[in-house]
């Protein structure tokens, strides 16, 4: 792996634990509200994070894809693909999220309920969860990790493996199914289309249209939940 890649893996680790530091500062030297202190730190660490990991990649654009070597597709197909595969990760999301019915994992997600919280406190924070995170993401999960393994393996094994480390960096492990299926996804169109845009496009247009579903209609959804688990006791009752 590049030296530059290993300091983006480092930028991006620090910054996820950039809280430990950044919120006494803006709770105790700023006396900001220890509320409003953690979505604003977030939205401070991911752009500075971003900022960086954009500064080092920057000689680093002539290798679009995954292979670090070859052209990208053209616009019109990278349009393409960027589009259907906003509707292929959804795809994706909705029958990993049936198969974990199935065994009976419970549908919520307290990291997607922690992140719309948040948001109810300081809406701006949605560029942090809706377009900042993601384009962080592919480039560490896809562009780095995923890339780096697929220079050495098969396209099986290192977009498995770089899926389960993106789904177990989300502090589920319970939904790793669903995070490892969204994983597969964003790694199938990046090497489709040789360009990482592609990935972090869909990415993107996904995590806004969960942020904004979840927000206009939660609690409809709240209600549709509660339903779907009565429901799911009441037939138990009987087996």
């Amino acid at each position: 792996m590049k030296k530059e890649y290993w300091i983006i893996l480092i930028v991006y680790i620090a910054m996820q634990f950039s809280g430990i530091i950044g919120m006494p500062l803006l709770v105790r030297g700023l006396k900001i509200d220890r509320v409003m202190a953690l979505p604003i730190w977030l939205i401070i660490s991911f752009t500075l994070a971003l900022i960086i990991i954009l500064f080092i990649l920057r000689k680093d654009s002539h290798a679009r894809g995954p292979k670090g070597t070859g052209q990208g597709s053209s616009i019109g197909h990278s349009i393409i693909w960027a589009v259907s595969g906003f509707f292929l990760a959804l795809f994706s999301q909705y029958a990993a999220a049936i198969i974990e019915q199935l065994l009976g994992i419970h549908m919520g997600s307290e990291n997607t309920q922690q992140i719309l919280n948040i948001i109810d406190i300081f809406p701006q924070a949605m560029i942090v969860t809706s377009i900042i995170g993601p384009i962080l993401e592919e480039i560490v999960f896809r562009k780095i990790i995923f890339g780096s393994l697929y220079r050495r393996f098969n396209f099986i094994i290192s977009a498995l493996i770089s899926s389960v480390i993106f789904a177990l960096a989300h502090m589920e492990p319970e939904h790793i199914i669903l995070y490892s299926a969204m994983g597969l996804t964003f790694a199938f169109l990046y090497v489709k289309t040789n360009r990482i845009i592609v990935p972090i496009f869909a990415h993107v247009m996904m995590n806004t249209l969960v942020v904004l579903v979840q927000t206009v209609y939660r609690d409809d959804i709240e209600r549709l939940q509660r339903d779907l688990e009565s429901i799911q006791n009441f037939i138990g009752g009987f087996l």
